[in-house]
């Protein structure tokens, strides 16, 4: 049997789906939640047959993750999950376990580090894995055995996409963001360099060192990076996902139809 995992964040599918569903008004709002739920819990099982996973886990965000300590402001502008949202995250979790699919609610570290590691973990087993996902941040992992799956547009991301979308190649993502700079998740980058100035640094050098190296390099951007040269090695520690995270489970307990 051919092995397939799906990894799904969790947070990224409930709220996107709870957002639309909040938004109509003529329902209560438990009516509205068992609405989200049953939404959930169907996206699940697409997924499961969609992607024909043999094994699969739904995982949720962990209280304030390393990055918080490391960089104080670290999501600090974020809007918090909306209350009835959060009081009802229990019945999401379990709406998602009655599909068959394990449900992994971590302490203190956030999803994308733990889907990341799964993600490396069965790579380097020559497992395939599909990460459904809208968060960027997985864009890196991009290869023979990972995906990442928009469920919302139903596509599944390519190279090509990741070129239209930012202009710098895959392998040069984490130092476009940790240069450019992430306002969605605080993340500061370098101080009066923008997404053209990082794309421009990124595709003329092959690292940040050989631009800073440059003779011929404008004045006012090696200025910037000498001068933030801190910010963007915190930024690329805070964009960059983890694949060493300690799980405590195996690839065997994420089974899908264990009883079978």
């Amino acid at each position: 049997m051919t092995r397939q995992l799906i990894l799904i964040d969790a947070l990224n599918l409930i709220r996107r789906i709870y957002a639309v569903d909040s938004n109509q008004s003529h329902h209560s709002e438990e009516q509205m939640l068992k609405a989200s739920c049953a939404r959930v819990a169907h996206a699940c099982k697409k997924l499961i047959v969609s992607t024909q996973a043999s094994h699969a886990i739904a995982v949720f965000d962990g209280d304030k993750s390393w990055r918080y300590h490391y960089y104080s402001d670290y999501k600090c502008s974020r809007s918090p999950m909306p209350e009835p949202l959060k009081k009802a995250l229990p019945l999401f979790k379990q709406a998602i376990e009655e599909t068959g699919i394990v449900v992994f609610s971590p302490i203190n570290d956030e999803a994308d580090d733990v889907i990341a590691t799964l993600a490396f973990k069965a790579a380097t087993n020559n497992i395939n894995s599909t990460i459904v996902s809208t968060d960027k941040g997985f864009l890196p992992f991009l290869s023979e055995h990972i995906t990442v799956y928009d469920y919302f547009k139903k596509v599944y991301l390519t190279l090509a996409d990741i070129h239209t979308r930012f202009a710098v190649p895959q392998h040069r993502l984490i130092d476009f963001w940790a240069l450019a700079g992430d306002k969605t998740n605080d993340i500061p980058g370098v101080k009066g360099i923008g997404s053209k100035s990082a794309q421009q640094l990124i595709n003329d050098y092959s690292s940040i060192e050989c631009a800073m190296a440059d003779e011929n390099l404008a004045a006012s951007l090696k200025r910037k990076l000498a001068t933030n040269m801190d910010m963007y090695i915190i930024s690329k520690h805070l964009v960059s996902l983890r694949t060493d995270i300690h799980l405590g489970f195996s690839l065997k307990q994420l089974r899908l139809n264990k009883s079978s």
